[in-house]
């Protein structure tokens, strides 16, 4: 089963892109997508999609900005029957430091559910690799996902790789990243079970996503694990999440 670790639902003006829910469960079925990790800054738009659509799931997009950000983050993770699995941190888009005592709530958060942040990496001057290992390392125990792995910079995909290396909790997610050879690098220096399968769509599309983690190299069961396990195991443990219809 293939699992997204990163995907959008809903409009985003800003980018001139936008999907519903129906055009988002379509583009699953036709790319063999099982599952999907959905966000956008209206989680409670998320929270009524993921509510009604098997085999989509939330993660809590979280602006530490605003009041009451972790008690909000913890109400929507805590509900009954929720189906949002960790969080979403944008420190470029909502302009702040991603080790930010502001953040530090909402890592706290997390830890106590054991869920993990996706967080956008590979842009200055908030979203940086090196910045964000501050964070890291504050709270090591911490699951920390580098949304794009450093994305399309070489320098910031090497130091996400880096990072990763020197952090066992931190996981690699490939979306919007356009060296497949870096893929297979990072599964050789990081681990085959630390690197996550994401698409970023509607930004990226399935096809070319999917198409860079075959094409880079990996073996088949390593390959498996990308695609759809080790997301599995990060974000629902040793629970199955259900699958689009």
């Amino acid at each position: 089963m293939v699992l997204d670790s990163h995907m959008h639902v809903g409009d985003f003006p800003y980018f001139n892109v936008a999907i519903d829910r129906d055009g988002l469960v379509s583009t699953m079925r036709e790319h063999g997508v099982g599952t999907g990790m959905v966000f956008h800054p209206d989680n409670q738009l998320v929270r009524g999609i993921i509510a009604e659509t098997p085999g989509l799931y939330g993660l809590v997009w979280v602006n530490p900005r605003e009041p009451d950000a972790a008690a909000t983050t913890a109400a929507l993770l805590d509900e009954p029957g929720s189906r949002f699995r960790g969080v979403k941190l944008h420190p470029l888009l909502d302009g702040y430091h991603p080790d930010d005592p502001m953040v530090h709530p909402v890592i706290e958060v997390l830890r106590e559910r054991e869920l993990p942040a996706l967080i956008h990496c590979g842009h200055p001057i908030f979203s940086l690799p090196w910045s964000i290992e501050e964070l890291v390392r504050r709270y090591p125990d911490a699951h920390i996902i580098l949304g794009h792995m450093g994305h399309g910079n070489i320098v910031y995909i090497n130091a996400s790789i880096d990072v990763a290396a020197r952090n066992p909790r931190v996981y690699l997610e490939t979306s919007g990243m356009p060296m497949h050879t870096k893929i297979r690098e990072a599964v050789e220096r990081v681990g085959p079970d630390r690197v996550l399968f994401g698409s970023d769509a509607p930004f990226h599309h399935l096809t070319v996503e999917l198409a860079k983690v075959r094409v880079s190299g990996l073996p088949e069961g390593v390959l498996d694990g990308v695609l759809g396990e080790n997301g599995r195991r990060l974000f629902f443990g040793e629970g199955m999440p259900d699958v689009v219809m």
